[in-house]
């Protein structure tokens, strides 16, 4: 069954594949430059996800969607096991929202001009005035029930445990004085890990965490990011929790 679906992958879901993010890039591109990015820089990629997953035969389980309302800006943090967590979050939180995303990124084929003009924030912590310059295009995003996902580990595991958070995601939540929601993927590492372009079909459990306020006098930013950290981990399972090696496994290709 396996090597049955190694071919399948390959073969047929993978030319598919392409030809479907290829054809979402052209439309999320030309809908957003024609009627805007609220409706345009979601809803294709949002349907695009819900593709992906059911095209390798991956299930996505939603917990706690009743802890969020669509019309409040949050600011979500997920911990970042694979490539399945794009789709995931894209495809089956149900919160309209931008990403923040890698500068690199906006370099990949025809992906990265329609994640551009789609809304999504790129981060470029090159020098300082790159940074005022997302905080600004963050600030312009959090609007009228937008949101914004960060992962605060900046890259995916090697082995499915959690590496330790930058302050990024916890500075903006700061300054904007916004709402941060925890969220938890597990099983993403199991289905494609970073390692490899193999997938192996399964279930994705994603928890919504209970959203984290600011009080009066706005957030501790090192506290609200061990609490993120420790909500998130806590529903992991046990072989999943711990700090990452944070180098390529041994038996890397």
């Amino acid at each position: 069954m396996k090597y049955l679906f190694f071919i399948y992958q390959w073969l047929i879901a993978g030319p598919i594949f392409l030809v479907v993010t290829f054809i979402t890039a052209i439309i999320t591109s030309i809908g957003s430059l024609l009627s805007g990015t609220h409706f345009w820089g979601y809803y294709p990629a949002h349907l695009w996800s819900r593709f992906c997953c059911r095209l390798m035969f991956v299930k996505v389980i939603v917990k706690g969607k009743e802890k969020i309302d669509n019309n409040t800006s949050y600011i979500f943090v997920a911990n970042h096991q694979g490539a399945f967590d794009i789709w995931s979050i894209y495809g089956y939180l149900n919160h309209n929202f931008k990403w923040l995303m890698k500068k690199e990124l906006e370099k990949i084929f025809m992906v990265g001009a329609a994640c551009r003009r789609a809304g999504h924030v790129f981060v470029d912590d090159s020098n300082i005035a790159s940074i005022k310059q997302t905080i600004t295009e963050a600030e312009n995003t959090l609007k009228d029930g937008m949101s914004l996902v960060i992962f605060p580990e900046g890259s995916r595991s090697w082995d499915g445990k959690m590496i330790p958070f930058k302050r990024g995601a916890f500075l903006l939540a700061s300054e904007f004085n916004l709402p941060v929601v925890p969220i938890t993927i597990d099983g993403s590492y199991r289905r494609m890990p970073r390692f490899t372009y193999n997938i192996t079909p399964g279930k994705i459990i994603l928890t919504i965490h209970e959203p984290i306020y600011p009080d009066g006098r706005g957030f501790n930013t090192k506290k609200l990011l061990k609490q993120c950290y420790d909500e998130i981990e806590s529903s992991l399972p046990d072989c999943d929790k711990g700090e990452s090696l944070g180098h390529r496994p041994e038996n890397e290709v």
